[in-house]
């Protein structure tokens, strides 16, 4: 098994050590959006999700044994971004199992951290017991998350089809992720599994894997060159069998850019739909105070969201400004997140020119208000709803009271009723 464990891990070896190479720890700054250059980069398979607290753990894929990495815990910044199927998403979207692309920092403020706070450089250190290098990193707080297809849309690739070979609704595919302009003479071939639970996607429609067959684009049994055809995968984790240590398995393969995009339009809606009653995150720039309460507040919206979202802040509508927590929870929420919330006017809109970091929507408002809250202040950050949202009640996990009971931000087990 020795020399089969070292044939196997070759390109996960090289792969990491170069994502390593130059790949200096960086430590974002309050009320400074972080280069995406600056991140450190990696994937593996989302196994567990706390999304009231916007954190969950991730296998990290290293140079070793997959199955034997701890889950590793990671957090959302608070103006981190999750796509799922090529759209904004929450963390409550994605399903378990899912390969997801990590761009993550260090802690902002390792005192508040909501996950371990490693050393530094614990992602070369070795993890022993066959498990490799890179599976822990310190970088464990998020600004981008992103499934296999988003990642591939964000970079302009796609994954070229080879080689089928298929036994019982079940088999191995050889492809290659490339460029979708062109080919990459360099692309690494890699063994991808899939059975009778993946999905094909085309138009809009949805075929299950006799379907497909039944068409004759591939056998029912035996090898097929595939010949490069180009298709979006998902991709997700499996137990495999044969003492195969790292092999992805697909969940589902998009034959056309309309049926992704139709899965886009309806992962936009949940999410719009979602952040409708959350309210809109931004944090403070600044604060110019009056007479009795009333101040003038300038904010920037946090980016990834759905045009249509940002299109509701104009000028001169009613707003309601709330203070939250850094995992975005509200603060003050027994009866509804309005009602110790800032009300107000929307005195003015501006989009920023030029390149905008990613994280922020470049969009900036004015906001009036005659009674300032004490979460309102300069770095700070809020949600921000505007009057043609729905005013909802929250559940409870997804605010924080007044903030003086810690069991409110990290519930412990006696939350749950004792029968």
């Amino acid at each position: 098994m020795k020399p089969f464990f070292v044939l196997c891990s070759s390109f996960f070896v090289v792969g990491f050590c170069a994502a390593f190479a130059g790949d200096e720890p960086f430590r974002p700054e309050t009320g400074k959006f972080p280069s995406l250059e600056k991140a450190h980069t990696y994937r593996g398979e989302l196994v567990f999700v706390d999304h009231a607290n916007r954190r969950g753990s991730i296998r990290v894929q290293g140079s070793g044994m997959f199955f034997r990495n701890d889950p590793h815990p990671f957090a959302m910044l608070p103006y981190g971004i999750v796509r799922y199927h090529d759209a904004a998403a929450d963390l409550r979207d994605i399903p378990l199992g899912t390969v997801m692309h990590v761009r993550a920092f260090l802690p902002p403020d390792p005192k508040i951290s909501s996950v371990p706070v490693l050393p530094v450089d614990n992602k070369s250190k070795d993890a022993n017991h066959n498990r490799g290098t890179g599976i822990a990193p310190a970088e464990n707080h998020v600004l981008l998350l992103e499934d296999e297809p988003s990642h591939c849309q964000r970079e302009g690739l796609v994954w070229k089809l080879k080689d089928l070979e298929i036994k019982n609704r079940e088999g191995m595919i050889i492809a290659t992720r490339e460029p979708k302009q062109g080919g990459d003479a360099k692309a690494t071939e890699e063994k991808l599994t899939f059975d009778a639970a993946t999905r094909f996607w085309r138009g809009r429609e949805r075929l299950s894997i006799e379907e497909y067959l039944a068409e004759g684009a591939w056998p029912a049994d035996g090898k097929k060159s595939l010949g490069g055809q180009s298709v979006l995968l998902g991709i997700m984790w499996k137990p495999t069998p044969d003492g195969i240590f790292t092999r992805f398995h697909i969940s589902d393969i998009w034959l056309d850019d309309a049926s992704l995009q139709r899965a886009a339009k309806q992962q936009t809606e949940v999410h719009n739909a979602f952040i409708r009653t959350r309210w809109m995150p931004a944090w403070i720039d600044a604060v110019e105070y009056g007479k009795f309460g009333r101040a003038t507040v300038t904010a920037t919206l946090f980016g990834g969201m759905d045009e249509s979202l940002y299109a509701d802040f104009k000028k001169d509508v009613t707003a309601t400004m709330n203070g939250v927590e850094s995992t975005l929870k509200h603060s003050g929420g027994a009866y509804g997140p309005a009602h110790m919330a800032s009300k107000g006017t929307i005195l003015a809109v501006t989009k920023a020119t030029g390149e905008v970091p990613l994280g922020s929507s470049g969009i900036q408002i004015r906001f009036d208000t005659d009674l300032i809250i004490e979460g309102i202040r300069p770095g700070r950050v809020v949600r921000v709803r505007p009057s043609n949202w729905p005013l909802v009640n929250l559940p409870r996990e997804e605010y924080i009271s007044d903030g003086s009971n810690p069991e409110d931000r990290f519930p412990t087990p006696t939350i749950f009723p004792k029968y």
